[in-house]
């Protein structure tokens, strides 16, 4: 164990308060604040959020200078003019390239290179170097399920959620390489009680609290068309997650950066909750990383189309860059090289690693992500107090994106992964990249693996897999681990629902 305790900002916080704060919580004390938020918000056209003050309870007066106090003016005061009541203008360079790419599969020449990066990448996971960092503020809304999307239960067998796999994940790796991994879970105001009370409710899943890190990300309050904070209640503004770009800067003020520190670790695995195939302890990308001397590696996927809707990894006067799909010019994505093969074929797959000390760098310095305008249904308090909920989009919602570091990282490594083994994310709630395609790829990649096994498996007439078929981390957490429990492994007929677990 890391035995530097759990990494919960928020709780921690609300648990260290004496009982007597709520005796300091005054009138008085409560006025004063207001007439402060009261003149920040006159200046700037902000005041009717206070329309219902005189109606409200001490309580709730308390919770909406919380939230008003917290507003980041500094930075928003820039933004509202521009990427609130205009949208910004993305200037797409017209010279960019594609990006240099390690190849999933190495050639000949480079086969020793990449043996000696995986013997590099299993040290560094046995030295105890690695923490895996999962990014889980957002809630399951999208897939019509109520509450945080790490909950979500997304194997085709049994009832696993997303948080079950990743946890299983750390446990199956902290015992092949005999050390302690720790996990990082970044949560957000709107599901981080959730959370907390799902881990505690699975007893941590089994690994020590003292080696997992919960903490939560910056919200920031949405704004309608016109530049005004938005109300989601007569006591609370509209607030969202600050994107994932948030892990940086929550990694540092959280204090969880400096707990890794303090157990060792020199490296983070990133990835987001909606990938249940991510793979973050893979020694062969671990490996690569430390021996290119990268600060930050981007794990890419060959794209199955032009137009995929996935960000585009390329160059920009030499720094690698990720332009998202949205901002792509079609010339770009349509081009083609002299054999035929599509030019700008990296597609993210939101999967990272990052240097401790590139982090400790990037959050020390002045830099500001930029903001991303995205235009969003936000439910709204009217003027008379009630909840109004549009049918079309009303609001702007400003994120920052992680990936947008990567042209500040000294030796980018951009290796390309085979999406069949560790991609196939959970976003939408039917067609592509939804519920079934996970299903569908997890049962697949079962059948792969137990068939490298040599195990005797039934398909269909059009060589599709005739069970349901879920290996579970803790069963195995590669092919390799398969094949060293191929006696446990039972007869597979059709129509079969088989749990390794």
């Amino acid at each position: 164990m890391c035995g530097v305790g759990l990494s919960d900002g928020r709780v921690d916080r609300l648990h260290s308060l004496p009982k007597e704060c709520s005796v300091l919580d005054t009138t008085q004390l409560i006025d004063d604040r207001f007439r402060v938020c009261q003149s920040q918000l006159t200046s700037r056209g902000q005041a009717h959020v206070l329309r219902f003050w005189d109606d409200l309870s001490t309580q709730e007066r308390s919770k909406l200078l919380d939230e008003l106090e917290a507003v980041p003016w500094d930075v928003l005061d820039e933004l509202i003019p521009t990427h609130i009541e205009n949208q910004p203008e993305v200037a797409t360079p017209s010279d960019l390239t594609p990006a240099t790419v390690f190849p999933c599969e190495p050639p000949t020449e480079r086969m020793a290179e990449y043996e000696r990066a995986v013997e590099v990448g299993e040290e560094k996971l046995r030295a105890g170097q690695v923490a895996a960092m999962t990014v889980a503020g957002g809630q399951g809304s999208r897939l019509g399920f109520d509450g945080p999307k790490g909950m979500y239960p997304v194997t085709p067998v049994g009832s696993y959620t997303l948080f079950d796999l990743f946890a299983q994940m750390v446990a199956a790796a902290q015992l092949r390489y005999e050390t302690t991994i720790p996990w990082c879970v970044m949560t957000s105001e709107t599901n981080h009680a959730q959370t907390v009370a799902y881990f505690e409710s699975k007893d941590w899943f089994g690994l020590s609290p003292d080696d997992v890190f919960l903490f939560s990300q910056q919200m920031l309050p949405a704004f309608d068309l016109n530049g005004r904070l938005i109300m989601a209640s007569r006591f609370g503004l509209a607030l969202a997650p600050n994107g994932h770009g948030g892990s940086i800067k929550a990694l540092v003020d959280s204090g969880t950066l400096a707990k890794l520190r303090a157990c060792g670790v020199t490296l983070i695995s990133y990835f987001q909750i909606d990938n249940p195939l991510v793979k973050p302890f893979e020694p062969l990308g671990i490996g690569l990383h430390v021996t290119t001397g990268s600060e930050m590696a981007i794990k890419v996927v060959p794209k199955v189309d032009d137009l995929e809707r996935v960000g585009n990894v390329c160059c920009d006067q030499g720094r690698v860059r990720v332009v998202e799909y949205s901002d792509f010019p079609e010339a770009f994505a349509t081009s083609r090289d002299a054999d035929g093969k599509r030019r700008f074929d990296a597609g993210n797959s939101a999967i990272h690693l990052f240097n401790v000390d590139f982090v400790d760098r990037i959050a020390g310095r002045t830099f500001q992500m930029p903001y991303r305008r995205a235009v969003k249904v936000v439910p709204y308090v009217d003027s008379v107090g009630e909840v109004v909920v549009p049918t079309e989009p009303n609001a702007v919602k400003l994120e920052t994106f992680v990936f947008d570091v990567l042209p500040l990282a000294n030796n980018p490594l951009v290796l390309e992964i085979d999406r069949c083994e560790e991609f196939s994310p959970v976003k939408n709630a039917s067609g592509s990249d939804s519920l079934a395609t996970a299903h569908r790829d997890l049962i697949a990649r079962s059948y792969r693996w137990l068939a490298l096994a040599g195990v005797t498996l039934p398909w269909t007439a059009d060589h599709t897999p005739a069970a349901e078929v879920m290996i579970l981390p803790s069963f195995a957490i590669d092919a390799a681990g398969v094949s060293n429990r191929v006696a446990e492994i039972p007869a597979i007929v059709a129509g079969d629902q088989v749990l390794l677990k």
